[in-house]
């Protein structure tokens, strides 16, 4: 493992859970995933009493969007979600209520945005900035949008463009959301190139199910974005990959459940994490992962979480 500078160690505290992450300072590494609940200040809530160490928003793009019409979630007999909510948001006006009620909480904001052109994107940070955001995340990568999504997020040049513009115009930590792509490493290598703090590894999976009754999707978009354990080795491998590769600050999401899902992201080169749908499902989840993350740094003999970070690529 490379050296932590002296600024960065004099972060780090004797929690052994605590974390920094492209410049973010966490208490410990478990954030919510982006799309876990809406926009009003009590769901934020839910979501600070719920454990979680930081706020990961709702994605905002420019202006409103309804979303797409029911049925929007199906949920799967192996554990998994495909939803189709399609980014449904109030639009950049509903950023500063959110960043107020969770820095009202005393916890970070991760503001999530997405846009179908670098203007767009740049404005929705300078708001989000305005508004005390400490952080941003790039939604390069919904796989359940028409325009934008995992087609700007899966082209190099795009992803590069994108990511320029925005961090040459804000101070604050920038993490470029990537999804699945036969070009991972060098999406994620242009991202971090064009100054990104960090990455978010991965969204959601292009995905569908067919009603064999009705002999028609079930969902209204026909594809969704499929979530949950059924992702966990697709992206712990894309984690993987990438910290072999780069070496960069990486925040892993798809499908952690447990403290073992978590512990092995870690181990891949995650020095953060994201659940979604497994808090969907189990409120307490976020305990049990610290829980069970504090036991495992006792047993294997590590004093704290960042000292394990990407340890499989040493052994």
């Amino acid at each position: 493992m490379a050296p932590y500078s002296s600024v960065v160690r004099s972060l780090i505290t004797s929690n052994p859970l605590e974390v920094v992450v492209g410049g973010l300072r966490l208490e410990h590494p478990v954030l919510n995933a982006s799309g876990v609940l809406g926009f009003e200040p009590e769901h934020v809530e839910i979501l600070a009493r719920a454990g979680f160490s930081g706020i990961v928003t709702k994605t905002f793009t420019k202006d409103r969007r309804e979303g797409h019409p029911p049925p929007i979630i199906v949920e799967l007999d192996n554990g998994g979600l495909i939803n189709a909510v399609g980014l449904s948001n109030p639009g950049i006006g509903g950023i500063c209520p959110v960043v107020k009620a969770a820095k009202s909480l005393g916890k970070p904001v991760v503001v999530s945005v997405e846009g179908s052109s670098s203007e767009e994107l740049v404005e929705l940070v300078a708001r989000a900035e305005e508004c005390g955001a400490d952080a941003i995340e790039l939604n390069l990568s919904c796989p359940n949008v028409r325009y934008g999504g995992i087609e700007i997020g899966s082209n190099p040049s795009l992803v590069y463009s994108f990511v320029r513009d925005v961090t040459s115009t804000t101070k604050l930590p920038v993490f470029a959301k990537l999804g699945l792509c036969d070009k991972a490493v060098e999406v994620a290598s242009k991202a971090i190139e064009a100054g990104a703090s960090g990455l978010t590894l991965i969204n959601t999976i292009k995905a569908m199910v067919i009603d064999v009754y009705a002999a028609k999707p079930i969902l209204s978009n026909r594809y969704g974005g499929l979530s949950g354990p059924p992702i966990k080795p697709i992206a712990l491998r894309v984690v993987y990959e990438v910290y072999e590769e780069l070496s960069v600050d990486i925040i892993g999401c798809g499908g952690i459940s447990t403290w073992r899902d978590a512990a092995e992201f870690i181990l891949a080169g995650a020095k953060a994490l994201q659940v979604g749908t497994a808090f969907i499902k189990n409120k307490a989840v976020v305990n049990e992962i610290l829980s069970g993350l504090k036991k495992w740094i006792e047993l294997i003999g590590a004093s704290r979480v960042l000292d394990l970070v990407g340890l499989a690529h040493r052994r």
